[in-house]
């Protein structure tokens, strides 16, 4: 029997700018999440939550979904909205730039139809609800209310939810109502990637050891901590552990869009087949490594790195317990 996994969000128009060229694709940060959660782990039944347009654009997405094994069931058309859009500019180091267009997309909107109601009632069927700061930060105060409620309901009804903190500053009214709807959503969270960029950008922390004592006060109990390409960090009440990334060159490093939310696929995708937390991230730090070799958010199916082995000690791994 397949564990059932809902991912919550916005997929965008993606452009991509290369050398005067445009290439179009479809991207944003849970529907690559989604995707590559659906790739790293067939056993997974990953269903996406969101609302587009009946524009042509829309069906193409919805499409190239299915064609990727995501199921669309729980996915809105509402007739007098459209998909935000963005452009990323890649420079020569392979750091991207956004630019969006997506004040009135459809996703915004999603809480606030007929089907809604219904749609609640069927993320409680659920085994894990996955969702990021920008799942929330797209959504008004009254909707971001609502979800989190919802998301109460179903965690109280057994679901796990996992969440990666994204954060975006230009998608909040202020920094204040970013945090006083990170620490509520965090306080319903089973497991939580976070960014320590974003956590340092969001509550101004100096060193991490702020970062995890905030988190683990709100009730986290599995924290990953993604450091780039330093060694991501695993912290649970009893355990810790850090887990080397893999080492690229510059010259290798063509474009970093989707390297975080393709290693929260990886983990989650590798720790819901049952593996370690050291060997969900040596996975999720090979997809990813994969992912920021290639242009744009999706990276061709032949690339993706085989699923890990069963468990065995790991190399790259070091524990310590916690103080």
């Amino acid at each position: 029997m397949s564990i059932k996994v809902a991912v919550i969000g916005e997929c965008m128009i993606e452009l991509s700018e290369n050398k005067a060229n445009i290439v179009r694709h479809f991207g944003g940060d849970t529907l690559n999440t989604a995707v590559y959660l659906t790739r790293a782990n067939p056993d997974i039944s990953v269903h996406y939550v969101s609302a587009l347009g009946t524009d042509p654009m829309s069906s193409a997405m919805l499409a190239q979904w299915q064609q990727e094994g995501i199921d669309i069931e729980l996915v809105q058309r509402l007739s007098h909205k459209l998909p935000g859009l963005y452009l990323i500019e890649t420079d020569e180091r392979g750091e991207r730039t956004f630019h969006y267009w997506r004040s009135d997309a459809a996703a915004r909107y999603w809480l606030q139809t007929p089907q809604a109601k219904r749609i609640g009632e069927r993320l409680h069927e659920f085994d894990y609800l996955y969702l990021s700061g920008i799942s929330l930060a797209i959504l008004s105060q009254a909707d971001r209310l609502t979800l989190l409620h919802l998301l109460a309901d179903c965690r109280a009804g057994g679901a796990r939810i996992a969440f990666d903190n994204n954060y975006r500053p230009r998608l909040w009214e202020s920094q204040e109502a970013a945090r006083q709807t990170y620490a509520a959503m965090l306080a319903l969270t089973d497991l939580a990637f976070l960014t320590l960029d974003d956590e340092v950008a969001l509550w101004g922390d100096s060193n991490e050891s702020q970062c995890l004592t905030r988190t683990r006060a709100l009730g986290v109990n599995e924290i990953v901590i993604k450091r780039g390409a330093a060694p991501c960090l695993i912290v649970q009440p009893e355990y810790r552990c850090e887990v080397q990334a893999i080492p690229l060159t510059s010259e290798q490093v063509i474009d970093t869009t989707a390297a975080g939310d393709s290693f929260s696929a990886g983990y989650l995708a590798t720790r819901l087949a049952g593996h370690s937390m050291a060997d969900s991230a040596r996975y999720a730090h090979r997809l990813a490594s994969t992912v920021i070799q290639h242009r744009g958010a999706i990276i061709p199916l032949t690339a993706m790195p085989h699923p890990i082995t069963p468990d065995h000690p790991s190399h790259e791994a070091s524990h310590v317990p916690i103080a």
